[in-house]
């Protein structure tokens, strides 16, 4: 009973000194479909896993291409990343007609963060549920950005956000040293691995359940066809057998 009077807007702290709509917030990106992204020298590859709500359903959609040199991959409230997708192309739209070139990521990023903060400071507004890893490029080289409700943004060379995402991190902390220098190839290898870590038992993992972008220096942002992702999946699970053997 304490909490629901502390929770019906998002600028009533707590006694304990929390934000519970926020809380709630980032709750519901921990229970999203996971997502990764990581980096080479190169490329930036982002992979999602795609649920769908029952078994008449088609598999959710959770890569959006934002600009030639950059996307994004979202876990939470469906409905809410749209929201932020079609913001963020509408600013890197107004930002090439206005300058001539495109939008810096990290810029975007940081307007998605000021976006964001006005949710969490407003009595009639909420915080979106919803968080982001972004992938671009620009003069200097590739990059990987999370956004998350709270308006917090950070840079990674690799991570993974959303349901049982433990696992994919701890796949990727023990390989990240390697990332730097892996082939366009061999980037795609560790992405589905991270996937197929973390969706162990909680789906059947089918191209259709799986999806693979990337984006690089003269490599626009792009979703690779289901015939790359069906490869590469046979060939993490030919890994996984021979592990266990």
């Amino acid at each position: 009973m304490l909490r629901s009077q502390y929770d019906t807007d998002c600028i009533t702290w707590s006694p304990q000194g929390r934000l519970f709509q926020v809380e709630y917030a980032l709750e519901a990106v921990k229970q999203g479909s996971l997502c990764v992204a990581l980096r080479s020298q190169d490329f930036v590859v982002l992979a999602t896993l795609n649920r769908c709500p029952n078994k008449l359903a088609l598999h959710q959609q959770k890569i959006y291409q934002v600009d030639a040199h950059l996307g994004l991959a979202f876990a939470g409230l469906t409905a809410d990343g749209r929201l932020i997708t079609k913001f963020m192309r509408t600013e890197a739209l107004n930002h090439q007609y206005t300058f001539g070139n495109p939008i810096n990521p990290g810029r975007l990023v940081t307007k998605i963060a000021e976006k964001s903060q006005l949710k969490t400071h407003r009595a009639g507004k909420r915080p979106y549920g919803v968080g982001c890893l972004v992938a671009g490029v620009d003069e200097n080289g590739p990059h990987i950005y999370e956004t998350c409700p709270d308006a917090n943004t950070f840079e990674y060379v690799a991570h993974a956000i959303g349901a049982r995402c433990q696992a994919a991190k701890t796949y990727l902390e023990k390989h990240f040293e390697s990332f730097a220098t892996c082939s366009f190839d061999q980037l795609l290898t560790h992405a589905v691995a991270a996937v197929r870590a973390s969706a162990q038992g909680e789906v059947e993992l089918v191209p259709e359940a799986v999806s693979v972008a990337a984006v690089g220096p003269g490599h626009p942002f792009a979703l690779l066809s289901a015939d790359v992702v069906a490869s590469k999946l046979a060939e993490t699970q030919a890994q996984a057998m021979a592990v266990d053997l």
